[in-house]
């Protein structure tokens, strides 16, 4: 498998098709087959969509983490610890942790 192809869209889009059993509303499935001719490919157009989407909240969510963590060391390198002002009260008196 070329790891270009995984990585454009999220899994390898020459992979072989499996047979599988899903369980969906029968109208549904009827409504569905009423507008398209390939149900198969629609599903998995769709099913894609829904991955791509998922791969792209979770790096969106690690970006987002990774500008917090650098905002609040930031912070922490210009204004000091929330944290030392009241940690001398919980430390023994020579400072030793």
């Amino acid at each position: 498998m070329n790891h270009m192809q995984r990585t454009a869209a999220g899994y390898n889009v020459e992979a072989p098709k499996r047979r599988i059993n899903v369980t969906v509303n029968e109208d549904l499935v009827r409504v569905a087959q009423e507008i398209t001719d390939n149900l198969s490919g629609t599903v998995e157009a769709l099913l894609a969509a829904y991955v791509a989407g998922e791969i792209k909240k979770k790096a969106d969510d690690k970006e987002h983490w990774k500008k917090v963590v650098a905002s609040w060391n930031e912070f922490d390198a210009k204004h000091g610890s929330f944290a030392e002002e009241w940690a001398k009260d919980f430390l023994p008196e020579d400072g030793d942790r």
